[in-house]
């Protein structure tokens, strides 16, 4: 038997006119992010599966005419009505559902697999997920706030791509807030999370430490310390108070400023050192974290 590893989380955004050809796009055994927009009327309707159990969240970006979108979902039509800006479909893709849509269509799909959802219901004191509610149209600040925050990846001047590990994160966060809002199970009570052990805490974070670039995954740090990616998320920041990612983009800072402030050397070079993928990137980051640019910093601390 020949083991798979998981694939990167995945973002990208697509545009369809009348010479579109797609018909059928099949979702990989990952999570993944994709805008659509429609500049003409679809030739034809393009219907969605995935190679695993999964739900599609679709969330409009803009308000979409009654005639302007059609939805089938097993086979049957479903009944449209105006689409407001910001509004959420949730649909099971073992229903296969086929979409259509004409001119001006903007909308963000998720594609969040079973088995996270329900590894996350199990860390939030539900029972066996069953079904989920098909909603259409919905109004639902969470899914549209989370569309939003994605909204600078996924645009026409495209900001830098998130690491894959705030990837994972967000994944989580979606499937918790789709089991509460969407799913039919009835929670029983949870067992407290007292967070990771100290072999674990020390484990986790030499881990973290090796890996500045972002090259880890939520699933390898769970493996690491022998529990599941939602326990072990819920765990690390109830130890540390904070997410896998910030404590990741922390530590950057915090060698960032260690070469700040004994060596004259570029920001790029001090960026490269720390784990950013540019001066840009490293920039924002640290501003964000310690308050103020590098330059500054620098001015202030060097030795």
């Amino acid at each position: 038997m020949v083991a798979v590893a998981a694939l990167e989380p995945w973002t990208t955004a697509l545009r369809f006119d009348q010479t579109s050809t797609m018909v059928k796009h099949r979702y990989a055994d990952r999570f993944s992010i994709v805008r659509v927009e429609t500049t003409a009327a679809l030739a034809d309707p393009i219907s969605k599966s995935s190679s695993v159990p999964a739900l599609l969240v679709s969330v409009f970006m803009r308000p979409v005419a009654p005639d302007g979108y059609r939805l089938w979902v097993d086979g049957a039509s479903v009944p449209m009505g105006r689409i407001s800006a910001f509004s959420a479909n949730v649909i099971d893709l073992e229903a296969e559902p086929a979409m259509w849509g004409a001119g001006g269509i903007d909308y963000i799909h998720f594609h969040l697999r079973r088995s996270v959802i329900e590894d996350t219901a199990r860390e939030l004191g539900y029972g066996q997920v069953g079904a989920f509610r098909l909603a259409v149209g919905n109004q639902d600040v969470v899914l549209a706030q989370m569309a939003k925050i994605m909204l600078p990846v996924l645009g026409k001047h495209s900001g830098p791509l998130p690491l894959p590990l705030a990837l994972d994160h967000f994944e989580l966060i979606l499937g918790a807030h789709l089991v509460q809002r969407y799913g039919e199970s009835r929670p029983y009570q949870a067992v407290a999370n007292r967070g990771l052990a100290a072999w674990q805490q020390r484990r986790v974070t030499e881990f973290l430490r090796s890996k500045l670039d972002g090259s880890v995954r939520l699933a390898d740090l769970a493996r690491a310390c022998d529990l599941s990616v939602s326990h072990f998320a819920r765990s690390f920041k109830a130890s540390f108070g904070v997410t896998c990612h910030r404590w990741l983009m922390e530590r950057r800072v915090e060698r960032a400023q260690e070469l700040l402030a004994v060596a004259d050397i570029p920001l790029a070079d001090v960026a490269v050192q720390a784990g950013f993928a540019d001066q840009a990137a490293f920039t924002r980051t640290f501003h964000r974290i310690a308050g103020m640019t590098p330059g500054r910093w620098r001015r202030a601390h060097a030795q």
